[in-house]
């Protein structure tokens, strides 16, 4: 039932290459025997995105259905399944349906939409049948499945009183035919924005991005991320909400970027200060300068992607800086290098960020009147999307101060330099201020490796992977740190201590794709692997 594209995009798309421009970025992927469109073509990227339907999901809709919801609304336009399960569910009798319809009653909700999330989101983080056992820790839930806590047991018993698995197999046919029918259009979706940003995905990524097929829940789209799963779900039957898909998707892929360079972003933080006036701004992320970058690269991205004259940019332009989104512009123009550039978006990100002049924007920001909120809102494509930042933000270790955030900056870019002399004043600054840094330590780690002082390097690196300074609340810093450690062991000759950093560094929860690869690459040397590459 499921379709994997880190298997079928592959073979959709083996033979097609797309030019990384904004103008083939719009375009349909080449055939076999099309004549070459340019330079710097680009082979398909392979990814670890699915299409599937969900038994959970759909028990969870039909015990939603059993217990009443929307039982008053019209079915005129709705699905035909929908509209004929709703009327089977109606008349359902039995023990475990009496409870189901109870726990409804005492757990309902003014609010139908709100309703319909908190039985969306249960669905979403609901284990596999019959016991529907929540897949995530307590802390890491959202509120609204938290608020429905019990509904496991009743769902279990509802599933096997009814009979539910049964009928889920006798409809499989039916939804096999939605996937299908989906199928290609998200494909691509997913290929023209990996290409356009220049992604390469591996199926050892914990980071995934599913679509789900459920027709019970209707015409609403559903954008969720939990942690680093990211989830929409469709009812299918019409064409494809490209531009919600499209924007979920982004999301997915540019997310953890912001997360990744905090000290990078933080320079533009006058900026959002400025933008989070803005009256018709998310609410959500008002208090979030990580998601908001996010959301205003994301728009920045879709308008290179989409289809649209230069007018209708400037127009889609000048309706974000009213909504207080003041950062797609200058990330719009910053997208231009980027797209000369040779680099993946993930490496390039941190010299995207820098060409913003943030003196520049701010005088571009006085003479921007943000949109009042009584304005009656836009007409917008992904209006029904409901996008959930659930996600557990890293904690920042970046200190509050701008003298450091500027040393931090400098140094990193004394060390991309190649000037460990320059990048070592620096560092030591922001040390004489936080003489715990993690990230002036571990500048001071890459300094040691470029003099070649081992002996300092193993004693930096290993400061910040244990004891009391480790940098347990910086991903990036922890892992790395332990890949340096284990080169260190490795050039020393101490194969057991080099692998056991290895995969130290791979059960780091929310490191960068670039450290595991390097962790698997280094593990797979000592099983006669190809040598991992040195810095």
């Amino acid at each position: 039932m499921t379709k994997s594209f880190s298997h079928l995009l592959l073979l959709l798309c083996c033979s097609a290459v797309l030019w990384s421009t904004a103008a083939n970025a719009q375009a349909p992927p080449p055939t076999k025997n099309a004549p070459p469109l340019g330079p710097r073509l680009r082979p398909s990227p392979v990814t670890n995105v699915t299409v599937d339907g969900s038994e959970a999901m759909f028990t969870t809709m039909c015990a939603l259905l059993a217990a009443g919801f929307e039982a008053d609304v019209s079915a005129a336009n709705w699905h035909p399944l929908r509209a004929q399960l709703r009327e089977r569910m109606k008349h359902q009798q039995g023990p475990a349906v009496d409870a189901v319809r109870e726990f409804y009653k005492k757990h309902q909700l003014a609010d139908e939409g709100a309703m319909l999330s908190q039985y969306v989101w249960f669905g979403l983080v609901s284990g596999a049948a019959p016991k529907f056992e929540l897949t995530l820790r307590r802390d890491e839930l959202p509120p609204e499945v938290i608020a429905l806590e019990g509904f496991s047991e009743i769902l279990s018993a509802y599933y096997q009183e009814q009979k539910i698995g049964r009928l889920w197999r006798e409809l499989q046919p039916l939804y096999n035919r939605e996937i299908e029918h989906l199928h290609d259009s998200v494909s691509q979706i997913v290929f023209v924005a990996t290409n356009y940003l220049r992604e390469i995905m591996n199926n050892s990524n914990p980071r995934t991005f599913m679509v789900i097929v459920e027709p019970l829940v209707g015409r609403i789209t559903n954008v969720r991320n939990f942690g680093d799963h990211y989830a929409i779900v469709l009812s299918g039957g019409d064409d494809l909400p490209t531009d919600p898909v499209r924007h979920a998707y982004l999301h997915f892929l540019l997310d953890p970027l912001p997360l990744q360079y905090p000290h990078v972003v933080a320079v533009k933080r006058p900026l959002f200060e400025v933008a989070a006036r803005a009256p018709r701004l998310v609410p959500d992320l008002k208090g979030d300068f990580a998601s908001y970058f996010a959301e205003c690269t994301v728009r920045a991205v879709e308008l290179k992607l989409k289809r649209m004259s230069p007018s209708e940019r400037e127009a889609a332009m000048d309706i974000d800086d009213a909504d207080g989104y003041v950062l797609v512009r200058p990330l719009f123009t910053a997208l231009r290098p980027f797209e000369r550039s040779e680099p993946s978006m993930k490496l390039f990100f941190p010299e995207m960020v820098r060409s913003i002049d943030v003196n520049a924007e701010s005088k571009r920001l006085q003479a921007i009147k943000f949109a009042p909120a009584v304005t009656a809102a836009k007409p917008d494509e992904t209006a029904s999307e409901e996008v959930a930042r659930r996600r557990k933000l890293v904690p920042s270790t970046i200190p509050n101060d701008p003298d450091a955030i500027a040393a931090l900056t400098e140094g990193e870019r004394r060390i991309a330099e190649k000037n460990p002399r320059a990048a070592e004043s620096s560092f030591q600054k922001v040390l004489a201020k936080y003489p715990d840094q993690t990230r002036a330590w571990y500048g001071i780690g890459l300094v040691a490796l470029m003099d070649h002082d081992g002996v300092r390097a193993k004693e930096v690196f290993g400061r910040l992977t244990s004891g009391e300074h480790a940098a347990a609340d910086d991903p990036m810093v922890l892992a790395w740190s332990h890949i340096y450690l284990a080169r260190i062991y490795d050039d020393e000759g101490q194969a057991d201590q080099a692998k056991a950093q290895y995969q130290e560094a791979l059960a780091v929860t929310g490191s960068p794709d670039q450290a595991r690869q390097a962790a698997q690459k280094g593990l797979a040397a000592f099983s006669g692997g190809k040598l991992p590459e040195r810095p």
